[in-house]
């Protein structure tokens, strides 16, 4: 999933502040926590108010659709929906932000959140944790589901550091496990430590030079 954090009120009315017709975009995909329809009826209601306050009147409507990302999707849900909007508010991730911005030119899009990471829920303890960096060449076949360019706080690709105390990095003042020795005691039980001693040349960044883009065939 990715994972999200809303930004301040006064941010987003900062940004609002010039318009008077807004319309709010929640989405119903893949980002967490939720920012559908509830949160995006919840943030009109908090735009309206945050406004009133200032002593300014402003129109704003909310709706949402299944996935900002898909821009087929997206206009065909969409372009009825626009009407006389002065700006637009997305409920979702940056992509969804992009995508809006592509595909309404004329129309400011702004952010009503943070994009933080791609990540899990562990409800149980209730946090989100990072795992994953998009870094287009997954090492996870050899370290064994445990990414060493997210989970290792220096991305190291051959081993640990010498920072480790008692299997815990040193980044963060030893609260989290070094994921090297995470990948050593998977590798050993696996009786595959072959692949925890084999050396890796340094990161091609070709791959995840920005902007990315890919046509459908590629991704077989």
């Amino acid at each position: 999933m990715i994972v999200t954090k809303e930004k301040p009120l006064e941010e987003i009315l900062g940004y609002l502040e010039p318009y008077e017709k807004i319309l709010v975009v929640g989405c119903e995909g893949c980002t967490h926590p939720p920012r559908g329809l509830r949160e995006a009826r919840k943030m009109e209601m908090l735009v309206s108010m945050g406004f009133r306050v200032q002593g300014k009147e402003v129109s704003v409507r909310s709706t949402s659709i299944a996935k900002q990302c898909d821009l087929y999707n997206c206009r065909v849900a969409l372009e009825p929906q626009i009407g006389d909007s002065q700006a637009i508010l997305t409920m979702a991730c940056s992509i969804g932000a992009g995508a809006l911005t592509e595909l309404f030119p004329d129309i400011p899009v702004f952010p009503a959140q943070n994009t933080v990471f791609i990540g899990i829920e562990d409800k149980e303890n209730e946090r989100f944790e990072e795992m994953c960096r998009a870094c287009g060449d997954c090492l996870l076949g050899e370290t064994f589901g445990i990414c060493p360019i997210t989970r290792c706080a220096k991305s190291l690709l051959n081993g640990p550091c010498g920072g480790p105390v008692d299997g815990m990095c040193e980044y963060k003042g030893y609260t989290n496990k070094c994921a090297w020795i995470e990948i050593y005691e998977r590798a050993r039980k696996f009786n595959r430590l072959d692949l925890f001693r084999k050396f890796r040349m340094p990161r091609d960044r070709r791959v995840e030079t920005s902007p990315r883009k890919l046509l459908r065939g590629e991704l077989k």
